[in-house]
């Protein structure tokens, strides 16, 4: 399984590529706002020192939700770096920009997915990536977790080459359940896989041999 990290903080991004923890970035506009990045010239100097720091795939999101729109916005964006794959939206026109995109040879990440249906559709049109949102179907009293395991179960089935990316991932328990399930890719804050360190045994564990190791040399 792969590891992207959710965010625009090119600190956060810096710590992840030290410790060797992520295999790549996703990015979209809250993001960007996060972080006080406005302006088209600024939010695409941004992108690029991402995929700087970064050795793998940096998604980078169209903010317009029309086919003329989305095609020209997303050849921008692949032109910046190699390491760029542009966001697609799940709708009737980023399904046809996901097609002509593909034709191009610019990988897509088809964002904002809720069903399976929705995930084969830009499957079908050539996307790379498709993101179903957990986190958010379980805000609603679904289980994210079982679109996780559709999804794999139908990309096995039919021979499908796009990755599924599970995002809006919530805690460490997500990541795990993902891995599981089989997806290829987790998103997710630098927090919440830092998370996956954390255990009690190992804080008391550590504790303890630093204890025996100052009684041993005094």
């Amino acid at each position: 399984m792969k590891f992207f990290l959710d965010t625009a903080n090119l600190d956060q991004i810096r710590t992840a590529q030290e410790m060797g923890i992520i295999d790549g970035v996703t990015t979209n506009p809250s993001l960007m706002a996060k972080e006080g990045i406005t302006g088209e010239e600024n939010i695409l100097a941004h992108y690029k020192q991402i995929c700087d720091l970064v050795d793998g795939d940096v998604s980078a999101e169209v903010i317009s939700t029309d086919f003329k729109g989305m095609i020209s916005e997303g050849e921008k964006l692949a032109a910046l770096h190699q390491q760029i794959v542009v966001k697609i939206p799940v709708i009737a026109d980023g399904i046809k920009a996901i097609k002509l995109l593909d034709k191009e040879g610019i990988r897509t990440n088809c964002t904002l997915i809720f069903n399976a249906g929705q995930a084969l559709l830009a499957a079908k049109a050539g996307a790379s990536y498709v993101s179903p949102f957990i986190g958010r179907l379980d805000d609603i009293g679904q289980d994210g977790m079982d679109l996780i395991h559709q999804l794999v179960h139908i990309f096995e089935l039919y021979g499908f080459e796009t990755e599924i990316i599970a995002a809006s991932i919530r805690n460490t328990t997500h990541i795990l359940q993902c891995m599981e399930a089989g997806a290829d890719v987790a998103t997710c804050p630098l927090s919440t896989i830092t998370g996956l360190l954390n255990h009690p045994l190992t804080a008391t564990g550590l504790e303890k041999f630093l204890e025996d190791h100052q009684r041993m040399n005094r």
